[in-house]
């Protein structure tokens, strides 16, 4: 927030001296101590007013949500989001009519938490009109105002509820916030498979989820998102093997811990989720290969495995196999190290080698092929090209050639 990129987008804005805040998550994330990633920067100056200083300062501006007051500038590389002041006008539960304002704490006002209604000069001087601070101090994670209006206004404030609570929270729950979540559950469906996935991703990146998730199930509110998620234990121990081994998380790998479904009901979440065609295999490939998985010892059968079905995907399989069992698996670690370094060697010989043996075109050539990789397999690779054709020769009878 104090970078020179940040500096010049403040001083564009200020220009004519409106007073500018930085607000949302910038701000809740430094007072917490956390890493700032996005810049949310809010003005009581129209989107126009906006576009005219970006340029003037030679600053990029994109009008990315343009009609309800939102500029995109881009400084140093970085993009900065700018929002003129708003309070709601009309609200469906999925999105808003706007106006544009001049106050400050109408405009807080609208947003879904108090930790998330916070903002800063750019001098830093805290403005904290519904006690979020406190709040994030403390762990608490409450609606501004009436829990049930703000979710009414978008549903979607609903999930975030335990989203933040996965991050910033400490137990119990706000219990107005939560009997609001509860009472309002049924509208989930009414979210949009994008809204929900990226929400619901968010929530499983986080160490708590386990927890979390299992608090939603047992207030009913679980079953009108995700009733297929059903083994919080089973991410519990992968949340644990991730961090025991420095794995990075991986939100589909961790939807896959709580899963126990067929193929036709896997495809049928992920297009529920809409998730993309990469998230969805990855969900395919781990069913497929968790019913008969089993963590291989010998490293030569190992690299074998990996040559033929991929070093990554063992390394998922083993993970979600290993979050299954009761106890550490012994060696764990080494297998993951073994993974991560695998380099998938190149078969020596090609089709052109057969033929030039003699062998005309047709399925023969295939089967001469299988046969010397199968042979150059089971010697752990270290056959070289020599030593493959000298094979393949081998396995060319006087009739196989004109």
């Amino acid at each position: 927030m104090t970078a020179p990129e940040t500096g010049d987008v403040i001083r564009a804005l200020t220009r004519d001296g409106a007073a500018v805040r930085f607000v949302g998550g910038c701000v809740r994330d430094a007072l917490a101590g956390r890493n700032v990633r996005d810049i949310d920067i809010a003005t009581p100056d129209p989107p126009e007013t906006i576009l005219r200083l970006l340029a003037a300062a030679g600053l990029r501006a994109i009008p990315t949500g343009i009609e309800h007051g939102t500029i995109t500038a881009v400084s140093g590389g970085r993009h900065f989001e700018i929002t003129t002041l708003r309070i709601d006008v009309e609200t469906d539960g999925r999105r808003a009519t706007v106006a544009f304002t001049d106050d400050w704490t109408a405009d807080a006002a609208r947003r879904d938490l108090t930790i998330n209604a916070l903002s800063c000069s750019p001098d830093g001087e805290i403005f904290d009109p519904f006690g979020g601070a406190d709040d994030l101090s403390a762990g608490r994670i409450r609606f501004v105002g009436d829990a049930a209006a703000r979710i009414r206004e978008d549903v979607l404030r609903l999930l975030r509820f335990f989203r933040f609570y996965a991050q910033f929270g400490n137990p119990p729950p706000d219990r107005e916030g939560l009997a609001a979540c509860r009472t309002l559950a049924g509208l989930l469906p009414t979210l949009s498979g994008e809204r929900v996935q990226a929400e619901l991703f968010k929530l499983l990146a986080c160490a708590s989820s386990p927890d979390v998730l299992a608090l939603m199930a047992a207030e009913g509110i679980l079953a009108h998102m995700l009733p297929e998620a059903v083994d919080f234990e089973r991410l519990r121990g992968l949340i644990a093997i991730e961090s025991a081994a420095a794995v990075a998380p991986r939100p589909g790998r961790r939807l896959a811990a709580m899963l126990d479904l067929d193929a036709a009901d896997t495809r049928a979440l992920a297009d529920r989720l809409r998730l993309s065609g990469k998230d969805r295999d990855y969900l395919l490939d781990m069913r497929r290969l968790g019913a008969d998985f089993v963590a291989i010892d010998d490293p030569a059968a190992r690299r074998r495995w990996f040559y033929r079905h991929g070093a990554g995907a063992y390394r998922e399989a083993l993970l979600l196999h290993a979050a299954a069992e009761a106890a550490p698996r012994p060696g764990l670690e080494d297998q993951l190290a073994a993974a991560a370094a695998w380099r998938r060697p190149e078969f020596p010989l090609t089709g052109d080698d057969v033929m030039a043996h003699g062998i005309a075109a047709g399925p023969a050539i295939g089967d001469l092929l299988r046969r010397v990789e199968s042979w150059w397999l089971d010697g752990d690779f270290s056959a070289d090209r020599a030593a493959c054709v000298a094979q393949l020769e081998t396995l060319i009878t006087p009739g196989d050639s004109p």
